[in-house]
């Protein structure tokens, strides 16, 4: 299979010079970039291929959390789990590290729905920030609400929100700081006892507050979420049970991510049938039920 043409100028090798690297709980850590060409086109839902080490010829993909294409820089929500992610999680302020970016097709919000339901879990939280930060900046008449789950400790000091929100359970309070300053409420999800959080799955949570709405309030609803597969099947069903839309990123191994290699091809189905399509450049984002319908 040939490279794909069609991201011809529109994905950048850039020497991007560490800004910051904060070591937060759980093996995590925000990395701050200077690489100003990905900036300025990275769309919520796209990535980067970075090169985590000098002696590691082999690029890692990391979705975008947030981006400044004023000012040039790119911010990466990681957790260090493999030999890639964990050099990576060694570079310091000053160094340099070799990035492509940015790759892939990101989420594209309705604008005749403007009530975004994002569901991030684990390291499918940045890409949720990304797309919370845009809809804010670009949609104005969006309303968004972000629920988030995580098995570790989550990478941001959590506090009770300031946002009330109907249809929430009850005890439910814990929140992302910084959605909440933007004004986009947000609440958490574990299995793990964490304070403020709902306890159980993301999804659980989501479709609790979903069945608290009329049929006129969910003709405004769609959904996006990033997150491990069987949180990704489990939006999916949430969006068929309901008659939602919904887009999902999704997270492969690839080696050379900009289609030529193949080896992040999933079965996507359509009209004429199922078709092996490549996560990096024909995705990350996917409809729904596309890539995962009922069984």
């Amino acid at each position: 299979m040939s490279i794909d043409r069609s991201q011809r100028n529109t994905i950048f090798v850039e020497e991007a010079l560490v800004l910051a690297h904060e070591h937060v709980q759980g093996a995590q850590h925000i990395l701050r970039l200077h690489a100003p060409k990905t900036a300025r086109r990275a769309v919520p839902g796209s990535f980067a291929h970075i090169q985590c080490g000098e002696r590691m010829p082999m690029r890692r993909p990391f979705s975008m959390m947030r981006t400044d294409p004023t000012e040039g820089w790119v911010e990466f929500l990681y957790k260090a789990i493999g030999s890639g992610s964990t050099e990576l999680a060694k570079r310091v302020t000053g160094d340099t590290v070799s990035l492509l970016g940015p790759v892939g097709n990101g989420f594209s919000p309705s604008e005749n729905r403007r009530r975004p339901v994002l569901i991030g879990g684990g390291v499918g939280i940045p890409p949720m920030v990304f797309l919370a930060d845009h809809l804010r900046q670009r949609h104005n008449q969006a309303r968004p609400i972000v629920f988030m789950g995580s098995e570790v400790p989550f990478p941001f000091p959590s506090r009770p929100s300031e946002i009330l929100v109907d249809g929430i359970p009850n005890g439910v309070i814990g929140c992302l700081p910084l959605l909440d300053d933007w004004g986009i409420p947000s609440r958490l999800a574990s299995t793990q006892g964490f304070a403020g959080c709902y306890d159980g799955f993301v999804t659980d949570l989501a479709r609790e507050w979903l069945n608290s709405l009329d049929s006129d309030a969910r003709k405004e609803i769609e959904i996006f979420a990033c997150g491990p597969t069987p949180m990704l099947k489990a939006a999916a069903s949430l969006a068929r049970d309901l008659e939602l839309p919904a887009q999902l990123c999704l997270e492969e191994f690839m080696a050379c991510a900009v289609g030529g290699c193949a080896g992040c091809v999933v079965p996507v189905h359509g009209p004429e049938g199922v078709a092996m399509k490549r996560v990096c450049v024909d995705g990350p984002v996917f409809e729904a039920q596309s890539v995962y319908p009922s069984d």
